[in-house]
């Protein structure tokens, strides 16, 4: 994998155990060479996963809307900078260029992110792997919840296996690396879409 994108928060909670995940997930990704692909702002786990790239001489790419820009909160040091005109077009653009996606903790709009691009894999319209970076088992509630999806039959277990989780940077990239998703074609025959 060239390029990862990150979904994370414009929020940081000071928790020291994901300050280090965020630490030890810069580090993977230099000594890998990936490049990191992430929301554009300077703020909250967002700025913090940027500059713990850049000082370690890694790539940061950020992807933000322009509105944002206007409100001052892009990333003015990064590698590149790319300005899209609305939030949906930021999501594609960071699928476009990413080889991957890792989710790190974060709020509605990290939610928001992860499952319109884990939608997009099931659906077939990407083949990249997609993890949660499960810090101190802040996913366990939402690895539960679509566990229970699977058990009450909303959710096939294909596609449950289609989301990727560890709570080691290196370990989660690893499994990213060796991933190889299968879409549900039988989604779209039972409802002949093919």
């Amino acid at each position: 994998m060239k390029s990862i994108s990150v979904f994370c928060g414009a929020n940081f909670n000071g928790d020291p155990v994901l300050l280090k995940a965020i630490e030890d997930l810069a580090d993977v990704f230099v000594q890998k060479d990936i490049s990191l692909v992430f929301g554009g702002g300077r703020v909250g786990i967002m700025g913090l996963i940027a500059d713990a790239m850049l000082v370690r001489g890694g790539r940061a790419i950020g992807v933000i809307p322009q509105f944002l820009m206007d409100k001052e909160v892009g990333h003015t040091g990064l590698t590149e900078l790319i300005i899209t005109e609305n939030m949906h077009q930021r999501k594609q653009k960071m699928a476009d260029i990413s080889d991957g996606i890792i989710t790190l903790p974060g709020g509605f709009g990290t939610m928001e992110e992860f499952f319109e691009v884990l939608t997009w894999l099931q659906l077939g319209l990407h083949n990249n792997p997609i993890g949660l970076l499960n810090v101190g088992g802040f996913y366990d509630p939402l690895l539960l919840q679509m566990d229970r999806m699977v058990d009450q039959k909303f959710l096939k277990p294909i596609n449950r296996e289609l989301v990727l989780s560890h709570d080691n940077p290196g370990s989660l990239v690893a499994l990213m690396e060796k991933y190889n998703s299968t879409p549900d074609d039988v989604w779209f025959r039972d409802r002949n879409l093919t």
